[in-house]
């Protein structure tokens, strides 16, 4: 799965593409070790900061959780990232699913 449990929150794997023509999730994407990324796409570009700021916006709005419980804590200037979110996870867990069911 492309999320792991922890103490802290959800740790949610991303590859990221930028300058796309919409924001959505577009799949899982499997790297040659076996490890799955969600795949997203985000309309900004990879400078300034501003792809990761859009996705931060874009997770908190389909997570219906405030940007506050979304942080990058690796990858901020690679397209593969680890997000933090530290909200009640029987919140999330539904479109979590709904993500890897609609793979």
């Amino acid at each position: 799965m492309f999320f792991d449990e922890t103490t802290q929150g959800i740790i949610l794997r991303v590859r990221l593409s930028p300058n796309s023509s919409c924001c959505q999730t577009n799949g899982i994407f499997k790297t040659p070790d076996n490890i799955e990324y969600l795949k997203i796409n985000i309309i900004s570009v990879p400078e300034k900061g501003k792809a990761n700021q859009e996705l931060i916006s874009w997770l908190a709005k389909q997570l219906k959780i405030a940007k506050s419980n979304i942080s990058i804590i690796s990858g901020e200037l690679d397209r593969y990232k680890k997000i933090l979110i530290t909200t009640d996870k029987l919140n999330i867990m539904p479109i979590l699913q709904a993500w890897i069911e609609k793979e």
